[in-house]
């Protein structure tokens, strides 16, 4: 209890610094709710994220009503107005069917209890409340999405009256049919039978078929713009995740104009399920919960909703998301479309373009993510430049302009060194200086300094000597580019291209030819520098790597009929002579295998060739910026086609703009796709920037640290596009990840965390992550140093294999595994000091021991131990396992293990997660059978990445080995299988198939039941024996 306190107060303490924290508050309320006895602190934690923020209906304002209702006196008209205001509050900040349906049911059941057939004497405290006439007011406000409730309610009271009052009453229903036949909604033919019916009863029959042919003509157009809809929908209801919203989204924009009613329904319905999934902090719902609110703002603006309603929604979303700078900047715009709006669409008192700006920094929120900041300023800078521009400013607002975008420019290098990489304020700042102030210096001064802290940017160069060619200062740009062609910039060829292309606009023929020999100068210099670089990761490379070079460049010497001291073209090519073997032993016994003095003098083969990088995402790719909304994978597939192949391409929804990563099969692709920078898609011109150095990899940080907690670390110095987790399937110990920008700059920014210590004692690393070194900084062969021997000769000694594997490097241990009588069992394990010499091992396989062909692998723990017996259980390690696991469908395609098994580990103790892309299934390893039974009995809903997962057990009965045909268990399978290495020979199953009725004699496996035959007489089988 103590703990929780002081969790609690220290939480307290930093909400009081940022009151504005959407994770503070969601904290709050989940420490209190984590411990009993806590019911006053949870309560007081609920209502304080309702002062300060929208909160999600089903955490927290539900159980404040509950609480709420049941201390409330309903007979007077403060406790009623009180439950009332509370609903209002609620309803103002998400949609919530289950919140609508509590509070409409409130209303009704309190009317029935005044007016229905065992009706109660209202108090006349309580005046007008319950009334019918205010009853029916109530619910209107609230049915617009329980249309069905209303209906039915109004049918009620129709149903009762009589006389002119009827028809009153059978007029107003009618109108509420035909409203609703003229909204696009799933049964819109149930609608229209119900206006049948209702018409059949309450309407002249005279006038039946007017009124059902008009009807039918009205609702035509909701009807086909359902049809357009109805695949995503029932897509959506399948699986309400947000990938799903997202697409159900975009069907909106691809019609021709926007529908507000229909739009504002499922952008409702999105960011209620967003709000809710960051509550849960499930992986990309912050963001997500972000883009749907300024999408719903746009759709509002572009459906003509009026300023009414933009405002109401507005104001409810900066509630909602206060960190987001794109909501806050079209609030800014929306005030200033109707500054001049007439008098009755303004309401007294609203805020101004200033307050709102003011209002903005408050929370001391957007302060800490300039890619949030900028849009803000940048909104406000307009503001105060258009008045400028249209004569309506005053004497002092182009110093308040120039004011807002330096002290813009100075909060963003508080949160990150660099600044901008984008340089979007220092950009509209020049060209303040340079139209409006008219101090061109100014301008040039302004991109200058940037230039000083971004110095390898290729951006802050293009646009400082782009402001200098614009102001005629010819001989300053042409300093410049002399001087930065020789830097080390992320894009020197930008530089070159730009510098020629100025010559050949202003300069002479020997300003031409000098530029041209200096730009191949600085050509030879980099490309040097980049072979220097090469040869440096070369020398880092894995010894197997650097082997198969040395060997390559023999086989090329002896190609050329080159001679190699002490090496000739037959040892080289000497290739596997096992199949000859194999013909000419069919059939023969072995004889009775005897030590022998010498050895096979048969030389050992080099390693195999290694594989290249399956994957080289960051040489590999590119960005995509400034995408229409409406933008398709096969819109950037058209855009590359003629650069290379394309690996895959995926398109990333953010607050404030559309980004699309498109990798390539091989990093020659990439100088081909950035000449499509400023290549139009849906006639809007796109940006195409290098991927190359974007990436960090980091590790060394805490082991609680998951996602959400490297991303709040990370995201002051950049939009970040994405993060990757490692796998833990293999070694539970992994920690390291990788984070991916938007930008290079963003990256090079992120550095500065390097050595910074999380946790005392705990300095965190922090590189630019290079593909060719991954094998060096990760654990990946962490489970790899060790190799399983198999196939060995009875006589075998530790001696015999340490000389065998020691000349592929240096060996830690051997363990050979030998009889009672200290004779071989006929396999080992050999440890390596280094993963790579165990790999260099492999090449020892099918070399010849005691006249014994062995088979040499890397060694797999969980292989070893699959059939081992669990003492506890009585299962083999293989059903323990499955008793334990849980099978997850209903992922997405590009699930992750790593972030799935942080996902499960806030529910259950996970060992290991498998996944399967093709099936987009996997396979959850829990600690016990009680952890995986936490999972499958879970009442709540399990969201991966928008997806809601679908949980099963795996089958935990014993699975008994295939029978082969010849109906033993253990016979093995016919010789037209595939060859196994280590064997030697082949032998006919005839001989096996005679045996195979015989009782199984037990041999360290335990009994077993049935004709096949044991383990004993397999290997027996396997030795000649009969």
């Amino acid at each position: 209890m103590d703990e929780s306190l002081n969790a609690l107060s220290n939480i307290l303490s930093q909400i009081a610094e940022q009151p504005l924290n959407v994770a503070l508050h969601i904290q709050h309320i989940q420490t209190a709710s984590s411990q009993p006895g806590l019911d006053a602190e949870l309560v007081s934690a609920m209502e304080m994220m309702t002062e300060f923020l929208a909160a999600d209906p089903e955490h927290v304002w539900l159980p404040l009503i509950k609480q709420r209702e049941s201390s409330l006196n309903f007979d007077s008209s403060a406790g009623v107005e009180e439950l009332l205001a509370l609903y209002e509050r609620a309803e103002s900040d998400y949609l919530s069917i289950a919140l609508l349906q509590r509070h409409l049911q409130f209303i009704i059941d309190r009317f029935e209890k005044y007016h229905g057939n065992d009706s109660e004497l209202k108090p006349a405290e309580l005046g007008d409340i319950f009334s019918e006439r205010w009853t029916r007011e109530a619910i209107t406000r609230i049915s617009c999405l329980l249309w069905d409730v209303h209906r039915d309610w109004e049918l009620e009271r129709l149903a009762e009256k009589t006389g002119a009052e009827r028809d009153a009453v059978a007029e107003r229903v009618e109108q509420l049919f035909l409203d609703r036949l003229l909204q696009p909604h799933s049964n819109n033919e149930e609608t229209f039978q119900a206006y049948s019916t209702f018409t059949t009863n309450f309407k002249p029959p005279a006038d039946y078929e007017k009124l059902l042919v008009a009807a039918s003509k009205a609702r035509s157009q909701a009807n086909r713009s359902w049809e357009r809809r109805e695949a995503i929908e029932s897509t959506l209801r399948k699986a309400p995740s947000l990938d799903n919203y997202g697409a159900c989204i975009a069907c909106e924009w691809r019609a021709k104009r926007i529908d507000p009613f229909t739009a504002s329904g499922i952008y409702e319905r999105a960011i209620a399920d967003a709000a809710t999934k960051q509550f849960r902090g499930e992986f990309g719902a912050s963001e997500a919960l972000s883009s749907f609110w300024t999408g719903y703002l746009d759709a509002m603006r572009s459906g003509e909703a009026g300023f009414a309603e933009e405002l109401r929604i507005v104001q409810r979303a900066v509630r909602s998301v206060p960190g987001s700078g794109e909501v806050w900047a079209r609030y800014m715009r929306l005030l200033e479309r109707f500054e001049d709006a007439p008098e009755d669409e303004n309401e007294e008192g609203r805020e101004t373009v200033h307050d709102v700006f003011t209002r903005a920094f408050q929370g001391n929120i957007l302060q800490q993510n300039p890619e949030q900041l900028i849009p803000v300023v940048l909104a406000r800078a307009g503001y105060e430049r258009r008045k400028i521009e249209s004569g309506r400013a005053d004497e002092d607002s182009l110093a308040t302009l120039i004011s807002i975008l330096e002290s813009g420019i100075e909060i963003v290098l508080q949160a990150t060194k660099s600044g901008d990489t984008r340089l979007r304020l220092e950009k509209a700042l020049a060209d303040v200086y340079e139209r409006l102030a008219q101090i061109p210096e100014s301008a040039c001064d302004a991109l200058k300094a940037v230039t000083k802290r971004q110095k390898s940017s290729y951006i802050a160069w293009t646009t400082y000597t782009e402001v200098l060619i614009k102001n005629q200062k010819y001989d300053e740009a042409r300093s410049v580019f002399s001087d930065v062609c020789l830097k080390q910039l992320d894009w020197p060829e930008a530089i070159w291209e730009a510098w020629i292309s100025f010559e050949n606009l202003y300069g002479g023929v020997m300003e031409v030819e000098a530029c041209s020999e200096k730009v191949l100068r600085a050509q030879y210099f980099h490309s040097e520098r980049r072979a220097k670089e090469a040869e440096k990761y070369a020398q880092q490379m894995p010894p197997e790597t650097q082997a198969q070079v040395v060997l390559q460049e023999a086989v090329n010497m002896i190609d050329g009929n080159q001679s190699l001291p002490g090496l000739d073209a037959a040892s080289l090519m000497e290739v596997d002579t096992q199949e000859q073997v194999h013909v000419k032993s069919r059939g023969v016994k072995r004889g009775l295998e005897e030590p022998t003095a010498t050895e096979s003098s048969k030389k050992l083969k080099p390693a195999p060739k290694p594989q290249p990088l399956k994957r080289d995402r960051e040489n590999c790719t590119v960005f995509v910026t400034d995408l229409p909304r409406n933008a398709t994978n096969d819109d950037l597939f058209r855009l590359f086609k003629d650069c290379g192949g394309v690996r895959e391409v995926k398109i990333m929804p953010f607050p404030d703009i559309l980004i699309a990563t498109v990798e390539f099969h091989d990093r020659e692709s990439v100088p081909a796709a950035l000449t499509k920078d400023k290549k139009r898609i849906s006639e809007q011109e796109v940006g195409v920037h290098l991927a190359w150095k974007s990436t960090l990899y980091v590790t060394n940080f805490p082991e609680s640290a998951d996602d959400s907690y490297m991303r709040n670390f990370f995201e002051k110095y950049g939009t970040i596009l994405e993060t990757r987790w490692p796998s833990k399937k293999f070694k539970a110990t992994r920690r390291f990840c990788y984070v991916q920008y938007i930008s290079p700059a963003a990256a090079q920014a992120a550095l500065e965390l390097h050595g910074r210590e999380l946790e005392p004692g705990l300095p965190v690393s922090v590189f630019i992550s290079n593909p060719e070194r991954k094998k060096e900084r990760t654990d990946r062969d962490a489970d790899e140093r060790e190799i399983y021997v198999a196939g060995l000769s009875k006589f075998t000694t530790k001696g015999d294999l340490e000389k065998i594997f020691r000349t592929y490097g240096k060996v830690k241990d051997i363990r050979l595994a030998a009889e009672g009588d200290g004779h071989a069992k006929g396999y080992a394990f050999v440890e390596y000091e280094n993963a790579n010499d165990a790999q260099l091992a492999l090449a020892a396989n099918n070399h010849e021991l005691k006249r014994r062909r062995i088979a040499v692998t890397l060694a797999d723990p969980r292989v070893r131990a699959r059939h081992k017996t669990i003492a506890e259980t009585g299962l083999t390690r293989t059903a323990e396992i499955r008793q334990r696991s849980v099978r997850i469908r209903g992922l997405p395609h590009d699930a992750q293990e790593g972030l799935l098994q942080q996902t499960l580990e806030k529910i259950a103790s996970v060992r290991r997660v498998e996944f399967f892309g093709e099936k987009r299934e996997a396979v959850a390893e829990l600690e016990n059978a009680a952890e995986a039974g936490k999972l499958l009995l879970r009442s709540e809903p399990i969201v991966y990445n928008g997806h809601t997962l679908n949980l099963s057990e795996e089958k935990t009965g014993e699975s008994s080995a295939p029978t082969s045909k010849a109906g033993g268990m253990f016979v093995p399978r016919k010789a037209g299988s595939q060859r196994k290495a280590g064997l030697g020979f082949t032998r006919n199953l005839a001989k096996a198939e005679k045996g195979s009725g015989a009782s199984a004699s037990g041999s360290g496996n335990g009994d077993l039941s049935g004709d096949g035959k044991g383990q004993d007489d397999f290997r027996k089988m396997l030795m000649g024996k009969k």
